[in-house]
């Protein structure tokens, strides 16, 4: 029996490691779903750091996973794996620990979610890694409360654009970083209460100035060591950092006893690694906790802009260079559509189905 999709694939490929011009566009084998996987015909791909790094040679894909770049697919699906329960046809969207720019990506169908109607194809690429990370950071470790001061830094990122939400959302008071005016009055809009231009005011200060003093419950952090101690400085007695990136590098030096007499927390948090079993309850609680939101148009998925595939080492420049607010998305094929209402429903869950 032919098969309803392609032998033969466009995918964006790295060889050797390198800069954004070590991406070129060629022909290669369409993967085939296991049993527990669907094949996604893919509309839609979003950018991430991780696919900077891996470009560059120093964040490989894990065992097993796609070489090919990508982390946040959206787009219908072509062939459902026996242990799945989709429907070919589907618009899903979902996050894969490699494959996404290309036009057919295996996706575990766990971690698989029914696009809400409405919703176009690259919002929903928007959403995956972004809101997934910013409810792990936010409240899996952080454990922001309603009323609770948190700082965010990279407010322009899709992890920062989607961590200001989510705390919003939940009742938290919002102050993050960003690097331009233009940035800070994006940030407001969103939900953020304080927006601090990191290029022209010294965010420890002006977070304390905020908070009278008193400093934040709770610190997620993109940069990494050059803000480890400022970090230490805005947390107030019994407060956490939870590390999500390190843009900045890995080393720094620090004093014990500004943890130990404020009796600060230290985690972090890194998503593509997990096991597949953690991934789909991080999924699951996502579906459970905030889907509901993004249907009533509560939540909003930030999307900075699109670019066509071909385009994809402009796209990676942009991020780059920090000139995006939210998520850069790829258009691998009518991206901005929005999912016919037969594909919005043609999701199935043992549990129930997303209407």
């Amino acid at each position: 029996m032919p098969t309803p999709y392609e032998p033969n694939m466009r995918a964006v490929v790295v060889a050797p490691p390198g800069g954004a011009d070590a991406m070129a566009i060629r022909t290669v084998e369409t993967p085939k779903p296991a049993p527990c996987e669907i094949l996604v015909r893919v509309r839609a791909a979003a950018l991430n750091r991780a696919d900077l790094l891996q470009r560059d040679g120093i964040f490989p894909a894990p065992p097993g996973e796609s070489d090919i770049l990508g982390v946040e697919v959206a787009g219908d699906v072509v062939a459902a794996g026996a242990e799945t329960d989709f429907i070919p046809g589907a618009a899903v969207f979902g996050l894969v620990g490699g494959g996404a720019y290309a036009e057919y990506c295996r996706l575990d169908g766990g971690m698989a979610i029914g696009i809400p109607p409405g919703l176009s194809y690259a919002a929903a690429a928007a959403m995956p890694e972004a809101y997934f990370t910013a409810d792990t950071a936010l409240f899996q470790l952080g454990r922001l409360s309603p009323g609770q001061p948190v700082l965010i830094h990279g407010g322009g990122s899709g992890i920062g654009s989607a961590c200001i939400q989510l705390a919003k959302a939940a009742g938290g008071r919002v102050g993050c970083t960003v690097g331009s005016a233009a940035k800070a009055e994006r940030a407001l809009t969103i939900g953020a209460e304080l927006a601090i231009n990191y290029a022209d005011r010294d965010f420890v200060r002006s977070i304390l100035d905020w908070t009278d003093g008193a400093g934040v419950a709770l610190v997620v952090d993109i940069v990494g060591a050059d803000y480890f101690n400022r970090n230490l400085a805005v947390l107030k007695e019994c407060g956490c950092l939870v590390q999500v990136g390190v843009m900045s590098g890995t080393r720094c030096e620090f004093d014990l006893d500004e943890i130990m007499l404020k009796r600060l927390q230290i985690k972090a948090t890194i998503m593509r690694p997990l096991p597949i079993v953690e991934k789909r309850q991080i999924t699951q609680r996502f579906r459970d906790t905030w889907l509901q939101r993004v249907v009533d148009g509560t939540l909003k998925p930030v999307v900075d802009s699109i670019f066509p595939f071909a385009d994809v080492r402009r796209a990676h420049r942009r991020m780059e260079d920090s000139q995006h607010f939210g998520k850069i998305v790829l258009d691998v094929e009518a991206a901005e559509d929005v999912p016919t209402p037969v594909r919005a429903k043609a999701v199935r869950y043992k549990t129930r189905e997303f209407t």
